[in-house]
């Protein structure tokens, strides 16, 4: 499975490289950038275009024609658009959400910015990101923006990761701590 890994992630970070260095070139860095993160946020709204993303039983031919629809209903034309396009002819699509992923953190790096993961119990208020983004770009002396998530499941608290680093407060890990604990007393 880590050879799967590294070969995907091998796979993302070269094409995200090479859309960076095009994207340069031609002076539409940001047009890309929004670009980008509109069809991201459309792969994490639908169901069914992760699946036609993610999923072999699609010809290239097929995924090519619906994305090509889709792209074009959406706005997202340029660069990006071949980018996307690229992805589907070479069967690659699959590869797609890491390889925007990849795009945005060499596009973070070249800026000196980090992105922190924020999962929370519940939505954080603006106030609350902006002290946390504060106290991160304190600690890591580079503008960090916030990635924020919700998971109930944490009943309270945060985790967030930066880089390799994390840190989890939240209330279900200490609750777990606890349990594990109680069993070894008992």
């Amino acid at each position: 499975m880590t050879d799967n890994v590294s070969l995907v992630s091998g796979v993302a970070q070269r094409y995200a490289s090479a859309l960076l260095d095009l994207a340069e070139g031609d002076g539409t860095t940001a047009d890309v950038e929004r670009d980008l993160t509109a069809f991201q946020g459309m792969l994490a709204e639908s169901e069914d275009l992760d699946r036609l993303v993610k999923s072999p039983a699609f010809s290239a031919e097929e995924q090519l024609t619906a994305l090509t629809a889709l792209l074009d209903k959406a706005g997202i034309s340029g660069l990006a658009a071949n980018f996307v396009k690229l992805a589907a002819r070479n069967r690659r699509l699959f590869v797609l959400p890491d390889m925007i992923k990849s795009f945005h953190a060499l596009l973070a790096d070249k800026r000196g910015e980090e992105t922190a993961e924020v999962t929370s119990a519940t939505v954080l208020s603006d106030e609350h990101v902006a002290a946390l983004k504060e106290a991160l770009s304190a600690s890591t002396g580079k503008t960090v923006n916030i990635a924020a998530k919700v998971d109930p499941a944490l009943i309270g608290g945060l985790v967030v990761k930066v880089g390799s680093r994390m840190i989890d407060t939240s209330l279900r890990t200490k609750l777990n701590s606890l349990k594990f604990a109680m069993k070894e007393v008992g």
